[in-house]
């Protein structure tokens, strides 16, 4: 009789560890896997499968970063109940991706890409501005959007983004080099919460566009303007109206002037510059920045030949306690220093580079 006892009290607590312990040891688990992982983890045993999918926290993103027939995949995923309230889709390099596809997405899947949020389609090159147009008129609550490195998108696929998506906040057009000016119109006209916006090798860009998102784009707290020659002052001077900007790369602004870098110091909140190559400045647009913004943690002077020890000391004056990061490579006028001398001038620097 107490053998048969034991043997019903054993079960019980296995019957509790199955249903109580280990979903949520397993639900612990999961938040600190990738979703490859968990996709891996639902073929172990038709119990941890229904554990699993028990979760809908799980099934909030689709990762097919890299991945072939990502096309085929991705209309395969939404076709499945547990993912109806996917919030982020990952196409980064994803292979056979098409416009196809995602006319397919928008008639089979439609009422699964009602709550996504983030779409990126980063060196997706087979999408058109016909893609934009498709993806975007079903995902209404759409706020990050990233198509890095397509030369197939046009100011139509732009045209299609703002009229369908009013809620972006966060922005990746990097590399799209058929882009005009009409696009910056057009983000500046829809998108005046814009929090993040990458520009990087639009090179058809002008002083006129980016003007105008300067002044509408108030919010902007990330400007990435990477590789952009063409710009000049009259558009530089203007970045001095994003009182919230924190990170802003300007490599390679041939034409910036300590006058127009002078303006961008009143940026008070700027906690990463980059200034590699900008090759007319000098020590003056340097101290300029250490002066108003006090909160500086990454500087780039890579390649500035103009700059001194002379902009080193005021950088210690007023950025001390926040300098982390300081590349000077290439900047003759800066002399090499020991790490005890370096850590006089900056206590809380941690990457220093300088010249051989």
């Amino acid at each position: 009789m107490k053998m048969e006892e034991e043997k019903v009290k054993a079960a019980e607590e296995e019957e509790t560890w199955s249903k109580e312990t280990v979903p949520k040891v397993i639900r612990i688990m999961s938040t600190r896997l990738s979703q490859r992982d968990i996709i891996s983890l639902l073929l172990v045993s038709p119990w941890l499968h229904r554990t699993l999918v028990s979760y809908p926290s799980l099934w909030l993103v689709i990762d097919l970063r890299e991945m072939n027939n990502a096309g085929n995949r991705l209309v395969a995923a939404l076709s499945i109940p547990r993912y109806r309230h996917v919030r982020e889709i990952n196409l980064e390099f994803a292979q056979d991706i098409e416009d196809r596809h995602l006319e397919l997405l928008k008639t089979k899947c439609l009422g699964s890409l009602q709550d996504l949020e983030s779409l990126n389609l980063n060196g997706c090159q087979k999408i058109s501005d016909k893609g934009i147009e498709i993806i975007s008129s079903t995902c209404p609550e759409l706020k990050v959007f990233s198509i890095y490195w397509n030369v197939r998108v046009t100011d139509i696929g732009i045209q299609h983004l703002v009229k369908n998506c009013k809620h972006i906040i966060d922005l990746n057009l990097s590399g799209c080099k058929n882009l005009l000016d009409k696009s910056l119109q057009l983000i500046a006209d829809n998108y005046q919460e814009l929090e993040s916006l990458n520009l990087t090798r639009c090179v058809k860009l002008t002083d006129g566009g980016l003007q105008k998102i300067l002044i509408k784009c108030s919010s902007l707290r990330s400007l990435n303007l990477y590789a952009l020659s063409g710009f000049t002052d009259e558009a530089y001077k203007k970045i001095s109206l994003l009182a919230h900007l924190k990170f802003l790369d300007l490599c390679g602004a041939q034409n910036l002037s300590d006058e127009g870098l002078a303006c961008i110091a009143k940026c008070k909140n700027l906690v990463s510059l980059n200034l590699t190559w900008c090759v007319r400045i000098t020590d003056v647009g340097v101290m300029a920045i250490a002066e108003g913004c006090s909160s500086l943690e990454f500087l780039s002077l890579f390649g500035i030949v103009g700059v001194t020890d002379k902009c080193l000391e005021v950088l210690s004056r007023f950025c001390s306690n926040t300098l982390t990061t300081l590349d000077v490579n290439g900047c003759v006028g800066i002399k090499q220093r020991s790490r005890d001398e370096l850590l006089q001038l900056f206590p809380h620097l941690m990457c220093f580079k300088v010249h051989s």
